[in-house]
């Protein structure tokens, strides 16, 4: 897994590439502490292949954190991961564009 970070002024934006599994969630959640000082998130997953229940974790936690602040939007999310988060219900917890 490859993530790009950029800041826009309070806002994050985080290009992640390739697999959000057991071995790489880790490194995703440490990217994610390092934006304690952002005011909002947004994710591009356009480059995910696949994610899975570790991964879904960090994104859990991730809302809530940034559910406390302006938000965090997932956008560009592929079929194949759309649909694991149609099977576990994390489509009707997370925004997504």
């Amino acid at each position: 897994m490859t993530v790009l970070k950029r800041m826009n002024g309070g806002e994050a934006n985080l290009l992640v590439e390739g697999r959000l599994d057991t071995v790489t969630a880790p490194d995703l959640e440490k990217e994610l502490l390092l934006l304690s000082e952002a005011s909002s998130l947004e994710m591009d997953f356009s480059k995910l292949e696949y994610i899975s229940s570790a991964g879904l974790r960090v994104l859990l936690s991730a809302h809530k954190v940034f559910a406390k602040k302006n938000g965090m939007t997932i956008t560009n999310v592929g079929e194949m991961v759309m649909d694991v988060f149609e099977v576990t219900g994390f489509k009707d917890i997370l925004s997504i564009r």
